[in-house]
């Protein structure tokens, strides 16, 4: 995924954009980046790899080597960013989140008509946010630049530019599948990704940017160069998965959707007579744990953390680019709490099961562990299709995704045709689907919340919502 955060401010901002960015750390482990505008020295850039240790220690020496009263930085979960570039529009910084599917369709199109060329990485892949930034620089206006970079590109870009006059150019991509905040405060306007990133700084929530809505900003005020569209799609699997507890999109926090949900699947649990045979609830940590206090809340079987992720050491299990290493890591972390697991009926709430890998060795663990039953539940539909739009899962194709390959198992490549039903509980290959995952798992029983559930939890309007990997939907 990735997220980005700036400042401009009347005063040195460089140690608010250190600590605004690091709390973007949640949406990506590749590589972190600062760029910083000072009237004396102009703008600066550093990039560092954050594959092996944390933006905050790779960053925390910045402050002797930059300075600046405008900053950007930026998480990336895939190419280096944020890029200087020196074009007609000027010099500038800018960072991207999002993901190009037509990459080699642009690329290839703006080397015959420009007769340009781009600092080609391993494999003559470009730079996403340098393919932006070409594209921006083909108009006569950062504006018009912007919208036709994002009228042109298969996927979505949300983007932040650091002017070489301190200020700022903020565009959130054209669906709004993304969310774009700006924050105030007496010295200047903060842009991030993350809501609470500026709050904690001192920031006062001033407006989300709309989709496709193009803002300038300086320490004086916000001017409209593009106003929102009025379409929206937002990606609810913000909500139910990658977005931070404390934030909140289309002024919904995530936290208290995921209490909302848990609480809607430990209702449709109630009413089978499930819940009066268990001994403790828990969630599958971290993003499961709020879904999974709503069940608790709702049923009044009692919330217990069965098993402890030790991360003094290892905070992330997805850090490693092998994907076996990642599952070793994740298997390590897990420490039982025996009196929890033995002899009890235990169930578990996750986030989502997509490639459900690390969730077999979880459930495994736990039974070597003595537990007499173990009940999963998703807080979000079965993952069907890979996003067309984002990049928060690592699956490269379709059949990945674990809820396809048993469809397949079970139907053959007939039963696509049926995903509807499948995705569907109470159809009978709905219940065939999450019998046959159950079985494939050692799960005493599956189930997964609707997407009636889902788009309820979150309470918005559902033309507004981005629900793709569920049901196809564009």
């Amino acid at each position: 995924m990735g997220g980005f955060f700036g400042i401009t401010s009347k005063k040195d901002c460089l140690l608010d954009v250190f600590f605004g960015t690091d709390y973007h750390s949640h949406l990506g482990t590749r590589r972190g980046g600062l760029a910083a505008y000072d009237p004396e020295i102009g703008l600066q850039r550093r990039i560092h790899s954050i594959e092996n240790a944390p933006f905050r220690t790779k960053f925390e020496g910045i402050f002797s080597e930059m300075k600046g009263t405008s900053a950007i930085g930026c998480i990336s979960d895939t190419d280096p960013q944020p890029m200087l570039m020196r074009s007609h529009l000027g010099t500038y910084a800018i960072c991207t989140v999002g993901i190009i599917r037509n990459s080699d369709e642009l690329v290839d199109e703006y080397l015959r008509e420009s007769s340009g060329h781009f600092d080609a990485m391993t494999g003559g892949k470009v730079n996403s946010t340098e393919l932006a930034a070409a594209m921006i620089d083909r108009k006569e206006s950062f504006a018009e630049g912007i919208r036709y970079a994002a009228e042109r590109i298969e996927g979505t870009c949300s983007i932040l530019i650091l002017r070489e006059d301190g200020s700022l150019i903020a565009a959130r991509d054209l669906l709004g599948r993304l969310p774009v905040h700006v924050g105030r405060n007496e010295d200047g306007y903060a842009v991030s990704f993350e809501s609470y990133a500026f709050e904690k700084l001192g920031y006062a929530p001033e407006r989300e940017i709309g989709p496709g809505e193009v803002v300038e900003i300086d320490p004086e005020g916000i001017r409209t160069l593009i106003p929102p569209g009025k379409k929206k799609r937002i990606c609810a699997f913000l909500w139910s998965y990658y977005g931070y507890p404390t934030s909140s999109y289309e002024g919904v926090n995530v936290e208290m959707m995921r209490y909302r949900n848990g609480a809607l699947l430990a209702k449709k649990d109630e009413e089978s007579g499930l819940t009066g045979e268990l001994d403790y609830v828990g969630g599958v940590p971290d993003s499961g744990t709020p879904h999974a206090i709503g069940y608790a809340n709702e049923s009044g079987v009692p919330f217990a953390r069965a098993f402890i992720k030790y991360t003094p050491t290892w905070s992330r299990s997805f850090m490693p680019a092998n994907q076996s290493d990642r599952d070793k890591i994740a298997k390590m972390k897990q420490i039982p709490v025996t009196e929890l697991i033995h002899e009890k009926d235990l169930l578990f709430v996750d986030d989502s099961i997509v490639r459900g890998t690390q969730l077999k060795e979880t459930v495994d663990f736990l039974y070597e562990n003595g537990a007499k039953a173990v009940h999963m539940r998703s807080a979000c539909p079965p993952i069907m299709y890979g996003c067309k739009f984002l990049n928060f899962s690592r699956a490269t194709n379709d059949m990945e995704l674990i809820a396809r390959r048993v469809i397949v198992e079970l139907e053959g490549e007939e039963g696509l045709s049926h995903i509807d039903e499948y995705s569907d509980g109470d159809t009978e290959r709905g219940k065939n689907l999450r019998r046959a995952i159950a079985e494939k798992f050692h799960f005493a029983s599956l189930d997964f919340q609707s997407l009636e559930g889902v788009i309820k939890a979150i309470g918005l309007d559902p033309s507004e919502l981005c629900t793709y990997c569920w049901n196809g939907k564009e």
